[in-house]
């Protein structure tokens, strides 16, 4: 276990730097994954599939397979790679603040 530091605030992550407090995701939280990721600036498409995770997650307590985010947000899978570089196991779950996912690489 680990504290990262940004923009004020600290956050407990895992050792591969996802959130081990799901209540703990803020604004700040988005930003610091942002510049982990390298994304410059956030579309409305990145929020969607945001959105889509963490309300997966609320209700399931685990995040969806891959074939169910693209179901869900009407995306293909290339684009959300393309919004994601890292994945959307590892890049938009974990700007959603969503523990790892089981299988994530």
């Amino acid at each position: 276990m680990a504290t990262v530091e940004f923009n004020g605030k600290n956050f407990e992550i895992d050792e591969d730097g996802f959130l081990l407090d799901y209540n703990s995701y803020s604004e700040e939280w988005v930003d610091y994954v942002k510049g982990q990721e390298g994304i410059e600036e956030l579309t409305d498409e990145h929020w969607v599939l945001v959105k889509v995770l963490q309300d997966y997650y609320e209700k399931n307590g685990i995040a969806p397979m891959v074939r169910v985010l693209s179901k869900l947000t009407k995306f293909k899978l290339k684009h959300i790679y393309e919004l994601f570089p890292s994945g959307p196991g590892k890049g938009a779950c974990k700007m959603a603040g969503l523990p790892k996912p089981t299988g994530c690489v």
